[in-house]
């Protein structure tokens, strides 16, 4: 059996863990607690958004898969947000943003 933490725990640690790295991270949209999944808007110090999902990587291993769209990625995320109500979308702006959100999300 694969048990998974409440995503509201993953959520609440990767928040914390990118505050305690100097940088700032805040829930943007709630999802479900328990097994919502979760897109990361992740920027390095105010610079480009990239948006950041587990997802199943070319290996067939998961991973965090870069979803960023060519266009609008405010768009993006309504999209996403009206097909999926249960989806979390968190922001995470530091110089570590990428490599945390793989670590607290458990991909490689």
């Amino acid at each position: 059996m694969n048990e998974r933490l409440p995503t509201q725990l993953v959520v609440a640690a990767m928040l914390r863990r990118t505050n305690d790295a100097g940088g700032f991270g805040v829930v943007l949209a709630k999802g479900d607690p328990q097994a919502g999944a979760v897109l990361v808007v992740a920027r390095a110090r105010g610079g480009p958004v990239r948006l950041l999902e587990r997802g199943i990587g070319p290996d067939g291993r998961p991973g965090l898969i870069d979803a960023t769209p060519a266009d609008d990625p405010d768009s993006y995320i309504a999209r996403r947000r009206s097909r999926d109500p249960d989806l979390w979308v968190i922001e995470l702006d530091g110089a570590d943003s990428e490599r945390l959100a793989a670590e607290s999300l458990d991909v490689d």
